[in-house]
């Protein structure tokens, strides 16, 4: 079963396209790479796909289990299963993590307060975090790895359908980087969808990917296995030729 399908999907950025023509498939339970140099349109794909509104769709379709969400807004996209870990989660003061973290799974999972509160601290135990993080405002303070690990948190409570990881390992250290691997793994084994993007290979150290796309220049410029990694880490991205 197909659960993600982006057709020939060109965007733009104010007047300038980031996106000429990406095409990919995840089926459902697949676990996709998308790997390439700063500004190749990595993260504009990520955000596209989640629905944010600054990415406007000058042609093609983004298809989520065989419906057409190209127009949908975000809130939305969300509600049919779509999760998008954020390269850089924002702060927002006033709010604590437990507040928020309950809201999100009121909206999305229709859970109660009650309810909600449970599941969430059965998931912090589970994942071995901190459970003072969750009476701290959310990300305020967070260093780069409590950002990250809260994402994944996020992840884990709300089990997408496809989860969209826009370099969940940057500004990580090794421990954070393993935690967030064993939290992509789980939730891939209970059958998510990932589309993970990157620009290193070391998390990919702890996961196997389905297929690796290499993106240059707002293209898809080679997909193939893991195999694809390994010459990107010896060769650099100057390797990939397009196919």
């Amino acid at each position: 079963m197909v659960m993600l399908k982006v057709d020939n999907l060109r965007v733009k950025v104010e007047d300038k396209e980031i996106l000429k023509g990406i095409s990919l498939t995840v089926d459902k339970g697949e676990l996709h790479v998308v790997m390439g140099p700063n500004g190749s349109g990595k993260s504009t794909l990520a955000l596209t796909i989640a629905g944010h509104h600054r990415y406007q769709v000058i042609d093609g379709r983004i298809l989520f289990e065989g419906e057409d969400i190209t127009n949908l807004p975000p809130e939305e996209r969300a509600k049919r299963g779509i999760f998008l870990s954020f390269q850089h989660p924002i702060e927002v003061e006033g709010v604590k993590v437990i507040q928020f973290l309950q809201r999100v799974l009121k909206n999305l999972k229709g859970l109660d307060e009650i309810q909600a509160y449970e599941l969430i601290f059965n998931a912090v135990q589970e994942l071995g975090l901190d459970e003072s993080m969750l009476a701290r405002f959310l990300n305020v303070g967070f260093s780069g790895g409590e950002r990250k690990k809260l994402e994944m948190l996020q992840a884990y409570l709300v089990k997408p359908k496809l989860l969209i990881l826009d370099e969940p390992d940057s500004g990580v250290d090794v421990d954070s980087l393993k935690m967030i691997a064993s939290v992509i793994n789980k939730l891939h084994e209970e059958g998510t969808s990932v589309l993970l993007i990157t620009h290193y290979g070391r998390i990919l150290e702890h996961l196997k990917p389905n297929r690796v796309h290499v993106i240059k220049e707002g293209k898809i410029v080679a997909s193939d296995g893991v195999e694809l990694v390994k010459m990107i880490e010896e060769k650099g991205f100057a390797a990939v030729e397009e196919l």
